[in-house]
């Protein structure tokens, strides 16, 4: 089995620029977008004016300190043999709260200051953080945060599914581990199944990516280990209504006009759900990947155009797409206007360097 590079770069990159395309339109509904955009919505990655690049939300912002989290545990590992990936995610998940309010939950957190990831002042910037993850991290004092058998909420949103792809990438030959580990990174912060399984099967499906599977497959194998875990009756509908209403759609698509297809997948996309919770943006996600399977640029342009929580929904699916396909089929315009493009790919080299 070879391990493609720009698997890994796609992975990180299209998370990146599904998150920039539906940042400016996040929580706008289809007509909303229409005015601000023309009469096809949202087609080409929105560039701020003032920075010449194209900014991401809070859910690239915690990938990327899920990266750091990664790598950081794996540190650990090689030189002591100390195994606390949940714990090195969470400290991480500090910094990102750092970043945003300018202190730490706990004084005594203190030591996490410094390092190669707090001087990207990028990462400093505020993008609508989730307020589940700012409320909950600043709660954690002493070391304390949540987990899946004593939760710290009952939250079932989407502030955790955002960030879980990257522990796919670290754990691509152990699958089962990826789904354990992006479930339980999802929990320090949102404590309902609705939001750290949907985290644990997106982790679990990009480890099967990346180990050569198709999107189906990948997908298959990842439900078969999601209903393994108490709770999951819920996730589990909502994506394999996604599956169902993409292939009906797919056998439809040469029945129907360009604009009369576009508008039966807004609705499609609204039947799985409003976008409120961790499964609902992953069916949704799926459900563009899905359409789409081959076309990356098509299938976030779906992701983003449906209106609701547009920048979630186009991470995940970039990051699945991204993962699948390639560096090579995300845009490369989208690659060269995105911001911190060089730390994703840096992260996303050495996430591979670590587990090859």
């Amino acid at each position: 089995m070879k391990i493609e590079k720009n698997c890994y770069r796609g992975c990180l990159l299209g998370g990146a620029c599904g998150d920039a395309m539906g940042y400016p339109v996040e929580l706008m509904d289809w007509n909303q977008i229409r005015s601000a955009y023309g009469a096809l919505g949202i087609t080409e990655l929105p560039i701020n004016a003032e920075r010449k690049e194209a900014l991401f939300s809070d859910d690239t912002q915690m990938a990327i300190l899920t990266v750091d989290g990664l790598l950081w545990a794996d540190k650990k590992a090689k030189e002591r043999g100390i195994y606390a990936y949940t714990s090195s995610l969470f400290y991480c998940y500090q910094k990102w709260l750092y970043t945003q309010i300018g202190h730490f939950a706990d004084k005594n957190y203190s030591f996490l200051l410094g390092g190669e990831i707090l001087s990207n002042e990028e990462l400093f910037s505020r993008r609508t953080p989730d307020k589940v993850n700012l409320s909950t991290l600043e709660s954690c004092v002493n070391g304390k945060y949540g987990t899946i058998a004593k939760p710290i909420n009952q939250n079932p949103g989407t502030g955790a599914v955002m960030r879980a792809a990257p522990i796919g990438l670290y754990f691509y030959n152990d699958a089962k581990m990826a789904f354990r580990i992006g479930a339980e990174s999802a929990a320090i912060t949102h404590g309902h199944p609705d939001a750290y399984l949907p985290a644990g099967f997106l982790a679990c499906m990009i480890a099967h990516l990346i180990r050569g599977k198709d999107l189906e497959a990948a997908m298959g194998r990842a439900l078969q280990e999601l209903e393994a875990w108490p709770g999951h009756e819920n996730t589990k509908d909502l994506i394999e209504k996604a599956k169902s209403l993409a292939e009906q759609m797919n056998r439809n698509e040469n029945l129907l006009k360009r604009s009369e297809l576009e508008m039966a997948s807004r609705i499609d996309l609204s039947v799985i759900g409003t976008g409120e919770t961790g499964s609902e943006v992953l069916a949704q996600a799926l459900y563009c990947a899905l359409r789409y399977t081959n076309d990356f640029r098509q299938a976030v342009l779906l992701a983003v155009n449906q209106g609701g929580n547009s920048d979630t929904v186009a991470a995940i699916c970039g990051s699945i797409l991204g993962t699948y396909l390639g560096m090579e089929e995300i845009p490369y315009p989208w690659v060269n206007r995105i911001e911190c493009s060089i730390l994703l790919v840096h992260g996303a080299d050495r996430i591979l360097e670590s587990v090859l």
